[in-house]
């Protein structure tokens, strides 16, 4: 790799760690070629951008940003996964992965305003909900209120027809 592609590499790096609303470092040290392209496809489908990177030259992109913070996790064979559209987005992919890869390793996080996540810090991401399942369980908060006005409103007349019908039983009966 000659400089300029360094260059450009550490540039292309900086503009989608600005952009990101999220990062996981992690490292897939002793995994098949296929099991990452697994991987990478799952990334792909969920808008997660996966890079594997030279330390020195992620050092390079984050120097003087906020991510500045990650440099002690980058060490070793080293994996970046961000996206800027959804933060938990990287670490849901990751928690589901990880949980039948023994081999792949989360190292750690950093949530951009929050700081540097550690492995729990990561779990605790992928529990988040996204924008798409807060908006759904919005939505129902929404719909639910209505709902329990309309049957609220239609259980008096209801009860009144039944104590008319049990009445009209009992009259029957006698």
């Amino acid at each position: 790799m000659n400089r300029s592609q360094k260059e450009q590499a550490i540039a292309e790096l900086k503009s989608g760690l600005e952009a990101a609303q999220s990062v996981v470092v992690a490292s897939h040290m002793g995994m098949d070629v296929n099991t990452v392209n697994e991987l990478r496809a799952e990334f792909r489908k969920k808008g997660v951008r996966y890079h594997i990177v030279k330390n020195t030259l992620a050092k390079l992109a984050i120097q003087g940003t906020e991510f500045e913070d990650m440099a002690p996790l980058l060490s070793g064979p080293t994996a970046l996964a961000y996206s800027s559209e959804e933060a938990p987005a990287p670490a849901k992919v990751i928690k589901e992965f990880a949980k039948d890869h023994d081999k792949f390793v989360v190292k750690g996080g950093f949530l951009p305003g929050s700081g540097l996540l550690d492995e729990a810090g990561v779990k605790a991401l992928a529990e988040m909900l996204t924008q798409d399942e807060l908006r759904a369980k919005l939505l129902g908060t929404f719909k639910a209120v209505p709902t329990k006005l309309v049957s609220t409103f239609a259980a008096a007349p209801r009860k009144f027809v039944n104590v008319l019908n049990a009445r009209k039983a009992d009259l029957e009966a006698a």
